[in-house]
């Protein structure tokens, strides 16, 4: 694995310090490509998450959208697209979703106002993710995954003083066990317990205890193929 490869899949791990504890119940196959596009999300949503001058983050999810039509061409540039671009998805539909994180950098004021701003992109991520992960008895729903989509613009940049109300609205819309490929299904359960676990004033949470995330990742895990 190359050193750039490495530098950004070491970027994502940093910021998910319990993914260690539930990466087993990833097949061993699985485990490079999910981590890999998790990394790639994270990517993505950096370029979203920005203060001041927007410019720099627009040219370069600009970017991202030639890189990711690149792979459906069965090019690549990105290090991530090493291990991502062979396998055979709809990388095109993703890239056509990107310009809706531009909306997500200024939320509305209450969840019912901002799903719709992405659901065009959990929509295309459910696509990719259905063919990076092939086999989920259940496809992922598109409202839980679009509230996650949410939650993960809310963990950089909160998007409202009523911590507590965005917290219970999101928790009212995401069931404990969602729908999708394993990996989906673990990284979803690892983000509901942080936004479980919010801090009043939205930064930050209190972390699970490693027993608890292993008994909430074994349940997300045993919820399908």
């Amino acid at each position: 694995m190359s050193t750039a490869l490495d530098s950004f899949l070491d970027k994502w791990r940093a910021r998910w310090p319990e993914w260690p504890l539930v990466q087993a119940f990833v097949p061993a196959s699985q485990r490079p490509l999910a981590e890999a596009w998790f990394a790639l999300l994270q990517e993505l949503f950096d370029a979203m998450n920005i203060a001041g001058d927007p410019l720099p983050a627009d040219a370069k999810l600009a970017w991202w959208g030639e890189e990711l039509r690149d792979w459906s061409r069965r090019r690549s540039r990105h290090p991530l697209g090493r291990v991502l671009e062979p396998v055979q998805a709809p990388w095109e539909v993703l890239a056509d979703a990107l310009p809706g994180l531009t909306l997500m950098r200024s939320l509305p004021e209450s969840p019912d106002a901002a799903l719709p701003l992405v659901m065009p992109l959990a929509g295309a991520i459910q696509r990719v993710e259905a063919a990076l992960f092939p086999g989920a008895r259940a496809p992922a729903r598109l409202e839980p995954l679009a509230v996650q989509l949410l939650f993960l613009r809310w963990m950089e940049v909160p998007p409202h003083a009523d911590t507590f109300g965005w917290r219970d609205a999101l928790l009212a819309r995401w069931p404990a066990r969602v729908g999708g490929p394993r990996p989906r299904r673990l990284i979803a359960a690892l983000l509901r317990l942080r936004l479980a676990g919010l801090h009043a004033d939205a930064q930050g949470s209190t972390p699970a205890r490693p027993a608890r995330l292993v008994w909430t990742a074994w349940r997300a895990a045993s919820g399908g193929h």
